[in-house]
């Protein structure tokens, strides 16, 4: 089964673990997988191993020092930026293939400077009022599967 190609970006990421769910996750739909930014861990670490498994060797992982790096690098590419900021759900989007979903860190997610820069690609993914957020892993999980699942 060949499915759609798409890019995860993870912004300074800080939980190893969730790191290392998220790689599995880009091995399994083929996905890339771009680190950028200052990381709250070494990849060496063993949570991020653990929870990648056996699956390190499958997943493409790229390392950017900045997201204005990667923009320039990707420039023909559509970058989605996902935050509880915006009120663009990301079902009303229609996702191709080779586009780019930027998750920011754990704790604090995507600056608000970026988000302002690039409000019209801003998404986010319906909550219950009063929620702060979802974990990392599961954002990208639900964003990614819908981009696949709209690209057959």
């Amino acid at each position: 089964m060949k499915i759609a190609k798409f890019n995860i970006v993870l912004f300074e990421p800080e939980i190893p673990q969730n790191t290392g769910n998220i790689a599995r996750l880009c091995a399994c739909t083929g996905a890339r997988l771009f680190l950028v930014g200052k990381l709250g861990f070494s990849l060496s670490d063993k949570y991020v191993k653990r929870a990648g498994l056996d699956y390190w060797d499958s997943v493409e992982i790229i390392q950017y020092n900045s997201l204005d790096e990667l923009k320039k690098e990707y420039s023909d590419s559509v970058f989605y930026y996902l935050t509880t900021k915006s009120k663009n759900v990301y079902t009303k989007r229609q996702f191709k293939e080779n586009d780019f979903f930027v998750f920011g860190p754990e704790t604090r997610g995507i600056p608000e400077a970026i988000l302002n820069e690039n409000k019209d690609y801003a998404i986010t993914i319906p909550m219950a009022e009063g929620q702060r957020s979802l974990n990392l892993s599961n954002s990208v999980a639900i964003v990614l599967y819908e981009a696949v699942r709209q690209n057959g």
